[in-house]
């Protein structure tokens, strides 16, 4: 088993401490194909690099787009509210990917729990 780490904005980051946030959603590329369950990700909070947190992976959902992942996985998982579930839309996360790196890559949804 390894060990991953894994910037995360402060948002998500209390979110999965919170129980709120279950699923992280990324790229699937070199980096994160190294990822197996049981694996530890160490995710480091990008505003406080002092502020850790270590999660357990379960569960790994590929797919190849966020199209496909919004549609197969519960949002309420990945980082969204009752406030904007409503509004979640795949292009949200073309804020941290490109369209041209999705295709390139494909997506991951990677499913941890606090370790």
């Amino acid at each position: 088993m390894k060990m991953h780490i894994m910037k995360l904005n402060p948002v998500p980051m209390r979110m999965f401490r919170d129980g709120q946030k279950t699923i992280e959603l990324r790229l699937y590329d070199e980096k994160r194909k190294k990822i197996s369950v049981g694996d530890t990700i160490k995710f480091i909070n990008t505003s406080d690099l002092t502020d850790t947190l270590n999660v357990i992976v379960e569960e790994l959902f590929v797919f190849d787009s966020f199209d496909e992942l919004y549609k197969n996985l519960p949002l309420l998982e990945c980082g969204y509210t009752c406030d904007n579930i409503d509004k979640a839309s795949p292009n949200d996360m073309e804020l941290y990917y490109s369209k041209e790196k999705q295709i390139k890559y494909g997506v991951v949804g990677i499913k941890a729990t606090l370790k």
